[in-house]
């Protein structure tokens, strides 16, 4: 599928990988679009299906990962979220960019795959940090938020390894983070906005 290349954004939960993918679709608005995962986790209180997620049933979606209808998934305190390919083709059709927020399981699925796309890592500035990040949501039980921090500690391990990210960002300045993202996207977005007009 030709048009703009899709961009993985990976990273662990609390690093500012939302807070930094709302703000370029604000400032770049008609550029982007967020390709919808699957789920099968409840919807949290604001949440809409089709726009935050596709909630489904774990059989609906163990279907669709058996027929190769997903180009990701992964379960995650006993849930499963994935990625449909049709979720791509449909940002794709209108010539935006797709962005897919995926783990870093996810990410190695993607490898696999020709869809070629900017591989962004976003990562917290430590552990501490992080972990201060999400108690302050206070969305978290004690039992889910360390489940949250030992897979960061993953990603935050993986993130390193050579080869698996294009570039890796570290927010310790939101402001500076994302600059950085804005830089390593300015040729896509470039190509998106001269076809538009």
């Amino acid at each position: 599928m030709s048009g703009p290349r899709p961009v993985v954004l990976s990273g662990p939960s609390g690093a500012g990988k939302s807070t930094l993918m709302k703000r370029l679709m604000k400032e770049h608005e008609g550029v982007f679009g967020f390709s919808v995962s699957h789920t099968t986790r409840n919807p949290r209180p604001g949440e809409e299906d089709g726009k935050d997620y596709h909630y489904t049933t774990r059989e609906a979606m163990q279907e669709g990962i058996a027929n190769g209808d997903f180009i990701e998934n992964a379960e995650f305190s006993g849930n499963l979220y994935g990625t449909s390919k049709s979720a791509i083709e449909d940002v794709q059709a209108q010539n935006l960019i797709c962005i897919l927020d995926v783990d870093i399981q996810g990410v190695r699925r993607i490898k696999e795959t020709d869809l070629n796309p900017i591989y962004i890592s976003i990562q917290p500035p430590s552990m501490d940090i992080l972990e201060t990040r999400l108690r302050d949501r206070q969305t978290e039980t004690e039992e889910s938020l360390q489940k949250r921090l030992e897979a960061a500690r993953i990603d935050m391990e993986l993130s390193k390894e050579p080869g698996v990210f294009d570039v890796v960002i570290i927010n310790d300045d939101l402001e500076r983070a994302y600059e950085e993202l804005k830089d390593i996207l300015n040729e896509e977005i470039k190509k998106v906005l001269e076809a538009q007009s």
